[in-house]
Parts: structure tokens; C-alpha cells; sequence
């Protein structure tokens, strides 16, 4: 007899557009489905982006509220929870989960310069100091 299948959470990272959708949230707040769509780049099908907020309310990303005859989404989780996720997991994914390896990397192909690094670790020293 077969044993029964636990039922798996739901993944944590977002795809790219339920990251666009995300922040259209972010940045206009409380929005419906044709509200978000309007926003998001591209000729994206209404259905498409309500597939996308469905899926980002199922994960638990956003919170929704019936208003009217349609849903008004709302961000559930901060930008800055989700990018440190999003930023965790690549660090992870592509570095072994060395930071330090990917600023090395960011150097190394000369997509920033050490001197530039400096002077933002010192603006973090600062704005910690106030």
C-alpha cells in the first residue's frame, strides 16, 4: 500500500513576473488585476496577470480583499525581505554562499571598483551611527 504524499510548501522564490507584479504593489499600493496589468511592461493578457497574483497569494506574498466584483491585491511581505531572500539564495546558488566571493567577482569584472565599495561600507557605518 502506498504511503500518502506530504504536500509540499510552496516555493518561496518568485518568478520575473511575479517580481514585476510585486512591484507594481510596492509602488502603487493596493491594486486589482487591470490596475497591476496597466503597469507591467509588455502586452500581458489580463488572465495572465491574474494567474500571477493568484499564484503570489497562494505562496503567501500578497493578501487580497474582494472590492466590488474583483480582487484588490495588496503586498503581504516588504521589498526589502524579498530581495534579501532573492539575494541569499543567488548568493547561495552562485557562490557557494560566500559574499565576499561575489563582491570579489563584481570587482573582478569590473562591474564595480573596490574604491566604490569602500566608500558605500562607509555610508552604512554612517547611516548605522545615527
Amino acid at each position: 500500500m502506498a504511503g500518502r504524499r506530504k504536500s509540499s510548501p510552496p516555493p518561496t522564490h518568485l518568478t520575473p513576473l511575479e517580481v514585476q507584479a510585486m512591484q507594481v504593489l510596492w509602488r502603487e499600493g493596493p491594486s486589482n488585476v487591470q490596475q497591476v496589468q496597466r503597469q507591467m511592461a509588455g502586452d500581458l493578457a489580463y488572465t495572465t496577470i491574474q494567474t500571477v497574483l493568484s499564484g503570489l497569494h497562494q505562496k503567501g506574498k500578497v493578501r487580497r480583499a474582494l472590492r466590488g466584483r474583483a480582487f484588490e491585491y495588496r503586498a503581504a511581505v516588504a521589498r526589502k525581505a524579498v530581495l534579501g531572500n532573492a539575494v541569499r539564495e543567488f548568493v547561495n546558488r552562485m557562490f557557494g554562499g560566500s559574499p565576499e566571493e561575489l563582491v570579489m567577482s563584481l570587482i573582478k569584472t569590473r562591474q564595480i571598483d573596490a574604491g566604490k565599495i569602500a566608500a558605500l561600507a562607509a555610508a552604512e557605518r554612517e547611516e548605522k551611527d545615527e
